[in-house]
């Protein structure tokens, strides 16, 4: 596939931090373009094993591609919010090496005209990661109420005019539904007042509905929460992210099972159990000048590493 584009974003630092070794089970949660998935591999070779995940068939297609000559590499067409099933299904107990997300969309994802991410771009209203899902941008922006748009604008877009753009949206499809990623973006400038800003009036809106189209904070956090069953002692989470909303999930993920103690101040006996995590670094790892030279969006990645010490 000529046409897929994918730049990965920190791949010597996201898989430097799992410290690959051979023999050992790795799972890249986000197979992209495989250029994380390939440099895991040459380095766990000849023995190590790799599970990847993707729900975007233009990935796995390009990847696959790329991987052909790889022989320990299972690309599984799943979502990573199924991995416990996945492994069972695998035969695999415990990920012993390491597992990496990269919680991005591909840069294939959001150019790609039809699949409407951009609002830069006549595309009907959808957003879906995976295009089997029948829930798309276009069932949030005509069938939410407007109080529920007005929320999801607020917490997943931290938009300060949701209000303005959630009644003019209700407005709007009252007379007709809202059909094209480019009326939608005019809908929202010409709602909102115009502000000094580098930043398109329409990028926190879309924002918020791709979150809510793909469930993305939600599946973060369950994801991270059931691997941790999964994780073999010594065994490394890398999770790259890009927006702050993101970010704070899988700090505060790291934080509650990398802490000791848990119980309110006046209890006099602790009963919690042993921290399952302990922080790699306490503070995530940026994308270097030089990355963000060559792929600009890299500037908003975070890389945050835990090692599982749960035995």
């Amino acid at each position: 596939m000529e046409n897929f584009k994918h730049y990965t974003v920190m791949k010597n630092e996201a898989v430097d931090a799992l410290d690959c070794k051979d023999g050992l089970v790795y799972v890249d949660c986000t197979l992209g373009g495989g250029g994380h998935s390939e440099l895991i591999l040459k380095r766990i070779q000849p023995n190590g094993r790799l599970i990847a995940f993707d729900i975007d068939q233009d990935a796995i297609d390009a990847a696959s591609e790329r991987l052909q000559d790889y022989k320990n590499l299972t690309i599984v067409k799943s979502s990573y919010t199924n991995i416990k099933k996945v492994l069972k299904d695998l035969g695999i107990e415990k990920i012993t090496g390491g597992i990496l997300f990269d919680l991005g969309a591909s840069y294939h994802q959001l150019t790609k005209q039809e699949r409407g991410f951009s609002f830069s771009k006549e595309a009907p209203l959808d957003m879906r990661f995976n295009m089997d899902s029948d829930f798309s941008a276009y069932d949030v922006v005509n069938g939410y109420s407007e109080d529920d748009l007005v929320k999801i604008f607020s917490e997943y877009g931290e938009e300060r005019f949701s209000k303005r753009i959630a009644k003019a949206i209700v407005e709007k499809r009252k007379v007709k539904p809202l059909q094209t990623t480019t009326e939608l973006a005019e809908l929202i400038v010409n709602a909102t007042p115009r502000v000094k800003t580098s930043i398109h009036p329409a990028t926190r809106v879309f924002q918020a509905i791709r979150i809510e189209v793909n469930h993305e904070l939600q599946n973060v956090k369950n994801t991270l929460n059931d691997v941790l069953d999964l994780l073999d002692f010594g065994a490394i989470i890398s999770v790259i992210s890009f927006h702050s909303l993101e970010d704070r999930v899988v700090k505060q993920t790291f934080k509650y099972y990398s802490t000791r103690c848990h119980c309110e101040k006046n209890q006099m006996i602790c009963h919690c159990p042993p921290p399952a995590l302990e922080l790699v670094d306490k503070k995530p790892i940026m994308a270097t000048e030089e990355e963000i030279r060559e792929n600009p969006p890299s500037r908003s990645a975070k890389l945050r590493i835990a090692r599982c010490i749960r035995k």
